[in-house]
């Protein structure tokens, strides 16, 4: 079986290039749990299973994300009768210290939640915002070209309004149970005591070193003695201990207003070579934001996530939609016709996510005409062949207005992280949390890291005259990626689910859906499965893995193919039979439950 196939993976690192496309393909890959010990029995239980490639079962509640010692803050919180939400909690703030190239207090998360009480799924925004300062021409030079993307990157000028505190504190005023101040204790006490830094960690500083040199504290931390961090070393942030000893104290709003406020503001404004425009009056205005949920059909299932900003309902939902008419199951994972028809529904999925999706509370989006079942039964006919299509048309489907927009190439990079959980209440959450680039903009504040998340955001207004949805405005969200999924059956949660990997966030948790629910996989095997994406015409197919012997056949359908490192964070919980929870091979998250 293909997804049998997956290990021994052999990783190579990847170091980021410096045009624009390698800066979107660019990974930094790890062996499966490297350099991360375990820390309890439970723990190496965990990782023992995932070895093994079997989900681990419980039946009360299940906590799966991106480090052993989140994921054991986050199960000690519902041990003690906290809810999926106060663990998220505790969850965020240690990934913020352990893997702070991918998430953390200066970035932002989408974040679906299932009320067992009320029987409802809510979603929140908790995106970064553009300055009021910002404009459509953000990221043009002096002759209205766009800026190289990493001269756009690294500094104050790609920073949005940091998100995640008032989004942690959002869903903890509304869902949590246990006092707010104890849930950092952990990452407190992790912080000033210092944490092992995983391989995955210290390969991403290395591959960034030259730009995290070029800010004092950045580097002070990152490089100490003017070197890379090694893997295994003990790294200490006492300053970060000290940020969150203050939000635990003072709540979310000490980010937003004060001292620690100021000194990012300052930061931003000053940063050396490209500052930015970030404000206090930024700050003080940013408010988490309740969207209605984005749900499509498939098979009897309801897919649920975040609506726009996000693009990754909407692409989700219409690839399946696409695919919905063909039997899959039949074909099975070791069929390149499956894949055929995975590669294009994708692709289908973003010519359209290209034209139409970014932040709706600043242009009309389509959701409902992008996934009537009329329109995704016509983008359903384009596969009807045995061949690759030779192009992916956008769609037309239908508006409630006349706006006409252009194609956005914005890119979208995979320093991301996701969580999982179902807590004993049957309380359900799915969050996708970022700062965008690895290490985001390489600022860094009273020890934790800012984003770039204004880079997600066209760095053209226009194509040949016409406007571009995703471009840049006041307090405007960038589109997003984020696929925080759960999925219903009969008005009941059946999968929690979620992954990094910038826009290839997509394909990864529409394959792991179609693996659970067209192949039969647990949660394991699903995440296991070795990943094949086509997202623009290029497929790219991963390498170590049995997917390579595909590659011949999509070759002779008239695909371009790409062997490369593919680097997910898949983190399922299947609810179908008890709790089966599945950590992504590719990082070092477990699953643990009770």
């Amino acid at each position: 079986m293909l997804h049998k196939l997956l290990f021994p993976l052999v990783f190579a690192g990847i170091p980021l290039g410096l045009d624009a496309q390698q800066a979107a393909d660019a990974v930094a890959p790890e062996a499966p749990g490297a350099g991360v010990a375990a820390t309890s029995p439970e723990v190496a239980a965990a990782q023992t299973a995932k070895a093994e490639g079997r989900p681990v079962r419980a039946e009360r509640w299940m906590i799966v994300a991106a480090h052993p010692l989140a994921v054991e803050s986050g199960a000690r919180v519902l041990r003690e009768g906290g809810t999926a939400a106060d663990a998220m909690v505790a969850v965020q703030a240690v990934l913020g210290l352990v893997e702070p190239q991918s998430s953390g207090l200066g970035g932002g998360a989408f974040l679906v939640w299932w009320d067992a009480e009320g029987e409802r799924l809510t979603t929140l925004d908790g995106r970064e915002t553009a300055p009021v300062a910002a404009r459509p021409e953000l990221f043009l030079d002096e002759n209205g070209q766009p800026l190289e993307f990493f001269d756009a990157v690294v500094g104050g000028l790609s920073v949005g309004t940091p998100a995640t505190p008032a989004l942690m504190e959002a869903a903890h005023g509304r869902w949590g149970k246990l006092p707010w101040d104890g849930l950092f204790s952990d990452a407190i006490q992790h912080a000033e005591k210092g944490f092992a830094v995983s391989e995955r960690m210290a390969r991403s500083v290395e591959a960034n070193a030259e730009s995290l040199a070029r800010f004092g504290e950045t580097a002070a931390y990152f490089l100490p003695q003017g070197a890379p961090i090694g893997a295994g070393a003990t790294l200490r942030n006492e300053k970060y201990a000290e940020t969150l000893k203050k939000i635990a104290e003072g709540g979310a709003g000490v980010v937003y207003e004060g001292e620690i406020a100021g000194d990012i503001v300052r930061t931003v404004q000053e940063a050396p070579g490209n500052p930015g425009v970030l404000s206090e009056i930024d700050l003080a205005l940013y408010r988490v934001k309740e969207r209605e949920p984005v749900c499509a059909a498939y098979r009897g299932y309801e897919v649920c996530g975040m609506g726009p900003p996000s693009s990754g309902a909407l692409a989700v939902g219409q690839t399946l939609g696409v695919l919905e008419s063909y039997d899959l199951g039949a074909l099975g994972p070791e069929s390149a016709q499956a894949w055929r028809l995975l590669g294009d529904a994708s692709r289908l999925a973003f010519a359209d996510r290209g034209r139409y999706v970014a932040d709706e509370d600043h242009v009309p989006v389509p959701v409902a005409g992008m996934l009537a079942e009329e329109y995704l039964a016509t983008r359903a006919e384009f596969l009807s062949g045995t061949r690759a299509l030779g192009e992916a048309p956008v769609g037309n489907p239908e508006f409630d207005h006349a706006a006409r927009w252009a194609e956005d190439g914005s890119l979208e990079l995979p320093s991301t992280s996701h969580i999982s959980i179902v807590d004993g209440y049957g309380n359900a959450l799915s969050m996708t949390t970022t700062i965008e680039n690895a290490f985001g903009s390489r600022l860094m504040v009273r020890g934790f890291l800012l984003n770039n998340e204004l880079t997600d955001f066209s760095f053209r207004t226009h194509r040949d005259g016409v406007p571009i949805a995703n471009a840049a405005a006041p307090g405007k969200r960038p589109r997003s990626s984020m696929s925080p999924t759960i999925v219903l059956r009969d008005g009941r949660p059946v999968m929690v689910l979620g992954s990094p990997g910038g826009s290839r966030i997509i394909p990864y948790v529409t394959q792991t859906l179609v693996a659970m629910v067209d192949w039969g996989m647990d949660a394991q095997a699903a995440v296991d499965l070795p990943h094949l994406v086509n997202r623009f015409g290029t497929y790219d197919i991963e390498a170590g893995t049995g997917a390579e012997a595909l590659e011949p056949a999509l070759r002779a359908m008239g695909f371009e193919t790409m062997v490369r490192e593919l680097n997910s964070g898949l983190h399922v919980i299947d609810l179908r039979d008890g709790l089966q929870g599945g950590a992504d091979p590719r990082r070092e998250g477990v699953a643990l439950g009770e």
